[in-house]
């Protein structure tokens, strides 16, 4: 009898403290989906109020039946047309500040491609083929026929396959830190929906909240930094974004043997101290021995070196254009 009431005295202790690990597992599954409910609302808020607040900039050109944004700044005889790394939010006031440093000698011509800053998005793939034909019909719009082709991170991809469809129009190109067709690890599958989740549920807002001002050392006047971070919040993850995400290893893969043609000027402006990839400045110099006469230069700073190294990539750009002409 003793031995039935001891059972069941324990078998009553153990349903309580099942029932408090169950009333305490309740509570913080409860606390936690208050709280992404809060983070999602707050960010669905956020988006209407911060859409309202963002400046138009440049002027859009009708490109395959859609807007595609461009900034246009100076008036001197040679153009620059100036393309974004991928996932650059607002393309125009990322390189303003070396904007400002190249167009009191040239005419510069930032292109925000689909899905980028003010311009449309696009269901076209985003293969390279596509985002290419489209940044040369803008161009075109534009009635620009002889210019240099300039620009950041991806570009690099992008714009050797350009210049090898454009070569009577590309006068040069330029890099900055720019993609090497050959480099490794670009088949590496990426966390799209990871990504997208960040940002539509509002935690990426969250986490960019907590991490603090990506701008604040930066020489940017604070409206323009304000104009980025608002952009930024709205286009972020934007279907034609992740799928231009989507196409990156397909596309490295299907340009891996481009070179640029022999006879066009090269300069690149390469970061000297990329920890990720070893080889690099290698790889930056054997695409420099593929043009008659190229140039590789490099710097110290992050890759973004357009946000700290401007007014020596602008320098160092019309020296070798004179040297060249």
């Amino acid at each position: 009898m003793t031995k039935t009431v001891g059972i069941k005295k324990a078998g009553t202790k153990n349903r309580k403290k099942r029932n408090l690990w169950l009333k305490i597992f309740g509570g913080i599954l409860g606390a936690l989906v208050l709280f992404m409910g809060i983070v999602f609302v707050v960010n669905v808020i956020s988006n209407g109020v911060e859409k309202k607040k963002i400046e138009s900039y440049g002027q859009y050109v009708n490109v395959d039946g859609k807007k595609m944004n461009v900034l246009i700044q100076g008036s001197g005889e040679q153009t620059v047309v100036l393309l974004p790394g991928q996932g650059t939010p607002s393309p125009a006031l990322d390189f303003k500040l070396l904007i400002d440093e190249l167009s009191p000698d040239y005419k510069v011509v930032a292109i925000e491609p689909f899905g980028y800053g003010l311009s449309d998005e696009t269901e076209k793939e985003r293969t390279t083929e596509n985002i290419v034909s489209e940044v040369h019909e803008a161009v075109q719009q534009l009635g620009i026929d002889r210019y240099i082709l300039m620009g950041h991170s991806i570009t690099g991809l992008y714009g050797v396959s350009y210049v090898n469809a454009y070569p009577d129009e590309v006068l040069a190109f330029v890099g900055i830190d720019s993609s090497v067709p050959n480099q490794p690890g670009m088949d590496v599958k990426l966390p799209l929906k990871s990504m997208q989740f960040l940002q539509k549920s509002g935690l990426m807002r969250l986490f960019q909240k907590v991490s603090g001002d990506p701008y604040k050392s930066l020489a940017f006047d604070e409206h323009t930094k304000e104009q980025m971070r608002l952009i930024s919040n709205q286009v972020a993850v934007n279907s034609t974004m992740m799928d231009e995400l989507r196409h990156l290893g397909s596309n490295f893969k299907n340009g891996e043997h481009l070179t640029y043609p022999h006879e066009l000027p090269l300069l690149l402006f390469v970061q000297a101290n990329n920890e990720d990839i070893k080889q690099w400045i290698p790889l930056h110099e054997e695409q420099v021995k593929q043009s008659a006469q190229g140039k590789m230069i490099p710097m110290d700073g992050s890759h973004y070196l357009h946000h700290t190294k401007f007014k020596e990539i602008a320098e160092a750009f019309k020296a070798f254009m004179k040297q060249i002409q």
